[in-house]
């Protein structure tokens, strides 16, 4: 019911920054606002780990302590996208960056962290920061 595709990973040195987008491709009748969008990254040898979420209704946004007061999410739902700017770029934040949705009725609080609680995924894409 929902396609997602990341978009705008690269090659970035250390203190740099990037702005990913995820684009979603929706069933028909169904509306971007009634989902909640998360991201999450996947280091080699790591597991994945949650990044930022949110709920355009209500306007509910969550960020990992790891990257608070550096990345930024944010939608437009015209546009059906939702985006993750990243600035102050470490090493550390390299990663698979992974695109994710879910149901804003099981999505709440929390929640909005668990990776399993999350229906979609898209393929991610490669973010790479260099020292």
């Amino acid at each position: 019911q929902v396609q997602l595709v990341e978009s705008g990973g690269g090659l970035v040195q250390a203190g740099g920054s990037l702005r990913l987008s995820c684009a979603a491709s929706l069933a028909s009748g169904h509306t971007f606002s009634s989902y909640a969008m998360g991201w999450f990254r996947q280091a080699p040898g790591k597991e994945r780990e949650f990044v930022a979420a949110r709920k355009s209704s209500g306007y509910v946004t969550l960020y990992a302590d790891s990257v608070k007061g550096r990345f930024t999410i944010s939608s437009d739902n015209a546009k059906n996208t939702v985006y993750l700017q990243m600035n102050s770029l470490k090493p550390e934040d390299t990663a698979v960056y992974y695109c994710a949705a879910g149901s804003i009725l099981t999505l709440y609080g929390t929640m909005l962290a668990h990776q399993g609680a999350y229906d979609y995924w898209g393929q991610g894409t490669q973010v790479t920061v260099s020292s």
